[in-house]
């Protein structure tokens, strides 16, 4: 019964050693396989690179244009003036009145913040710009009507929502007439806008690029080593085991041309920030261009590698399934 016992047990052994080793041999298999691949594009590094700067270039683009429509959003967001509504209050409005409208519109979630100007400095502040200062001090009365300035959420900043708060604000009785430049804010928006579709489809139609470009390049190692191939299947090898060198060959091609974008981008940012502080200079704007953070480096090398992938894996399921021995 013990010699039984024992039996089992060394089997169970056994067969837990084995599974441990197909679990080991199989990372090692994996990295084996990478390094190979590695090493395959270094001893054709004059093609590889060549392929790796086709995909780094056509990389930089899109994310170039990216990092500059971002940069012009954050603009964008920092002109909150583009969206404040100027509400010109009625003449007969008392104190008491001007003050339970700021009270109430303050408790609106569609506004950030409100600046009362009260008619006497507003035509103080005229005296001072217009140079009719000694013509307005023969006036019997101010002419100029108590304003205010609100300023929408950045929730309620684009067109649409601030043309429903200006005639929800014109609505309250201290009010007479209330103004938003809501041409300037739709053009505003509608440029952020076409940008961000250009951006889009020019991605769009590089990455289909990418993808062709890598799937064309490891075609052509399929049909290079095609009597390599067919000695392995002669031999066993499964397609499984024959296409991970060359899906290895696709995530290295994407990795080296995402990095290669990255250092363009950085270098193209660069260059340009003479210029941008030039202009910013001319608007008496200190702007900074903000350039790839972590997140976006991560976002950039993981669609560079996606593509790299799938243009390797579009050719090996097609042509290395194809190469069969007679």
């Amino acid at each position: 019964m013990s010699i039984l016992f024992k039996g089992r047990a060394q089997g169970a052994q056994i067969s837990q050693v084995s599974m441990a080793q197909r679990f080991v041999m199989f990372f090692v298999s994996h990295i084996r396989q990478a390094l190979g691949s590695l090493g395959e594009l270094w001893r054709s590094r004059i093609s590889a690179i060549m392929t790796i700067g086709v995909l780094g270039l056509s990389i930089t683009l899109p994310s170039t244009l990216y990092v500059m429509v971002k940069n012009a959003e954050n603009i964008s967001s920092g002109w909150q003036q583009a969206s404040e509504i100027s509400l010109f209050l009625k003449q007969n409005s008392s104190q008491s009145d001007i003050e339970q409208l700021l009270k109430r519109i303050q408790l609106w979630p569609e506004i950030d913040k409100i600046h009362f100007i009260p008619a006497d400095d507003a035509l103080q502040e005229f005296k001072q710009l217009s140079g009719f200062g000694d013509a307005i001090a023969y006036l019997d009365k101010n002419p100029l009507p108590n304003v205010v300035l609100v300023i929408p959420t950045e929730r309620n900043a684009g067109p649409t929502a601030a043309r429903e708060l200006l005639e929800k604000l014109r609505k309250e009785r201290e009010v007479d007439i209330g103004k938003l430049d809501i041409e300037w804010l739709e053009r505003l928006h509608a440029l952020l806008n076409v940008a961000q579709e250009l951006v889009t489809v020019i991605a769009i139609l590089l990455f289909l690029a990418v993808v062709l470009i890598i799937g064309n390049t490891i075609r052509l190692n399929i049909l290079n080593k095609k009597d390599e191939i067919l000695v392995m299947k002669l031999v066993g090898a499964t397609d499984a085991f024959i296409q991970r060198p060359f899906l290895y060959t696709g995530f290295w091609y994407g990795l080296l041309g995402g990095l290669l974008a990255w250092f363009a981008v950085i270098l193209l940012l660069w260059w340009m920030s003479s210029s941008i502080a030039a202009v910013s200079e001319l608007y008496q704007k200190n702007f900074n261009l903000t350039g790839i953070d972590g997140q976006t480096l991560l976002i950039m090398l993981g669609l560079s590698v996606f593509l790299g992938l799938s243009g390797s894996l579009i050719s090996v399921k097609r042509y290395v399934s194809e190469i069969e021995p007679k």
